[in-house]
């Protein structure tokens, strides 16, 4: 898989990733099912989810794209 970037989508509280990509109208070959769903704020139905950069450009531009840099360590090794 390519570039990837996170969208946030509004579901029901306890929902699944099938119920996002549903949603969002995206299928596997462009979700990261290993990140699967996230949720930001379970009380508000708010979830997070990485998606390729084309499927990224398709949701509503309230869910995104967001950038997914990657996270290392800040200073020297140890």
């Amino acid at each position: 898989m390519g570039d990837m970037v996170l969208v946030t989508v509004r579901l029901p509280q306890r929902a699944t990733l099938e119920q996002a990509m549903r949603r969002l109208g995206l299928t596997e070959d462009e979700v990261d099912t290993a990140y699967g769903l996230v949720a930001l704020d379970p009380v508000e139905g708010l979830y997070v989810l990485r998606v390729s950069e084309e499927a990224g450009a398709r949701v509503p531009p309230s869910a995104g794209p967001f950038a997914d840099p990657p996270i290392e360590p800040y200073g020297p090794p140890h």
